[in-house]
């Protein structure tokens, strides 16, 4: 007995939290300590709430994961979420998530993903891409091609890389691997007649481009005879191309717009500021062989709005231009250097390459050069013009027709046949 008080009075010495009754077993019956009484009672047990841990205890829930590049915990097997009451709650992810995670992790070692349901597929794209596979050397270019070459177009099916020379320039492999696309917006990037990506305009992989943008990309006749050989020739590349813009490009004279006959799907073709010589004789020419038609408007498919990058690597084109422009941030910190240096004439002044803006000026002084077909009028600029020009017309036919009608029926009333006149319009 004395030695059980004195282990209640220990208990409540040493004990500082609340961790509720304390049970003593003793000549075969079950005691409890009463820290109040200070001594030990024969009661039957009683159960009341107690809590395990204390208030300010917390716990972290992690998985151990070996990765390749280090060992670290990883909490994404968990989904974390408050309740209304302000408790922190848990629960885990599906297996489809995980599962849906490791492969995007590892989605350059995948060997095929042709008759793979496009849903999934998506997703499976999307997870990488949150990852920023796509936008890795060696390994991202090689998961690109797995994507492109099952699901071509939903990929990608429209690309502007306006303005954009250094994403063509850094991830030109990249952009070569987009199957299927509609829509090529490459202006103002100064290619030249001799740069690949406007010989890989002529392969099979882009012969469904309907819209291609090649303004102030510094071409020639030399530029357009070689993208427009395998349409000349074999019938094949470009051969289904509906809008053409070549302006902006001085170095194109009356020889390079002949190669453009072979396009004889095309409804809208711009050739403002190239270097003709003769334009009556290019209008006419354009009209005999093709049939289009100057258009004295400016037409609303060459005002470079309808072109965007749409499809599933939408964001992974920015991603790239992100990285580029990461990369150039270093070179600002080198202006105050050079302009020292040049200031003391140790270094040559090296003129910016020309904006496509600037060359604007010399599109209007050369005129507006702009053709459509006339049977195609979505290519038309003042389109309510052409709405209202289109009631008229209606209104006129219906009007034409009442006033035939009109005289058809007066004139059936003034106009009396005699019974001789009939027997005479029966023998006709």
């Amino acid at each position: 007995q004395s030695w059980s008080r004195g282990m209640s009075y220990c208990l409540q010495s040493e004990s500082h939290l609340d961790t509720g009754p304390i049970y003593v077993r003793e000549n075969g019956k079950l005691h409890v300590v009463n820290p109040g009484a200070g001594g030990v009672q024969n009661v039957t047990p009683k159960t009341r709430p107690f809590s395990l841990f204390s208030r300010s205890f917390s716990v972290e829930l992690c998985m151990n994961r070996e990765d390749d590049r280090a060992r670290r915990q990883r909490t994404d097997h968990f989904i974390f979420t408050y309740t209304k009451e302000g408790n922190l709650r848990y629960s885990a992810k599906s297996l489809f998530s995980l599962v849906l995670g490791y492969i995007s992790d590892n989605v350059d070692h995948i060997d095929s993903l042709i008759g793979f349901p496009e849903q999934i597929a998506e997703k499976l794209f999307s997870a990488a891409e949150a990852r920023q596979k796509f936008t890795e050397p060696v390994t991202g270019l090689r998961a690109l091609q797995k994507f492109t070459e099952a699901y071509g177009s939903l990929v990608l099916f429209s690309l502007c890389l306006r303005n954009r020379y250094l994403v063509i320039s850094e991830k030109l492999e990249e952009i070569k691997s987009f199957r299927e696309l509609t829509c090529l917006d490459l202006s103002c990037c100064k290619l030249g007649d001799e740069h690949e990506l406007l010989e890989h305009l002529t392969k099979e992989a882009l012969s469904s481009v309907k819209r291609l943008l090649l303004k102030d990309n510094s071409l020639s006749d030399a530029g357009l005879r070689r993208m427009t050989a395998p349409v000349r020739v074999l019938k094949k590349g470009l051969e289904n191309l509906l809008v053409l813009d070549l302006s902006c490009n001085p170095k194109i004279t009356d020889v390079g717009i002949g190669y453009l006959l072979s396009f004889k799907k095309l409804n809208c073709l711009d050739i403002s500021g190239t270097g003709l010589k003769d334009v009556n004789a290019v209008i006419k020419r354009l009209q005999m062989q093709i049939g289009l038609v100057h258009s004295k408007v400016p037409l609303k498919e060459f005002d470079h709005s309808n072109c965007k990058t749409e499809g599933w690597a939408e964001q992974t084109v920015l991603q790239w231009e992100q990285a580029v422009m990461e990369a150039m941030k270093p070179q600002d910190n080198l202006r105050s250097r050079t302009a020292a240096l040049r200031f003391y004439g140790k270094t040559h002044r090296i003129e910016e390459v020309v904006k496509c803006t600037l060359v604007e000026p010399e599109t209007k002084a050369s005129g507006n050069l702009q053709f459509y077909k006339e049977k195609v009028q979505n290519c038309h600029l003042p389109l309510k013009k052409e709405v209202a020009g289109s009631h008229e017309l209606k209104n006129n036919k219906k009007r034409a027709l009442a006033e035939h009608e009109r005289e058809r029926t007066s004139k059936q009333k003034h106009l009396c046949l005699s019974v001789e006149d009939w027997d005479l319009l029966n023998t006709y």
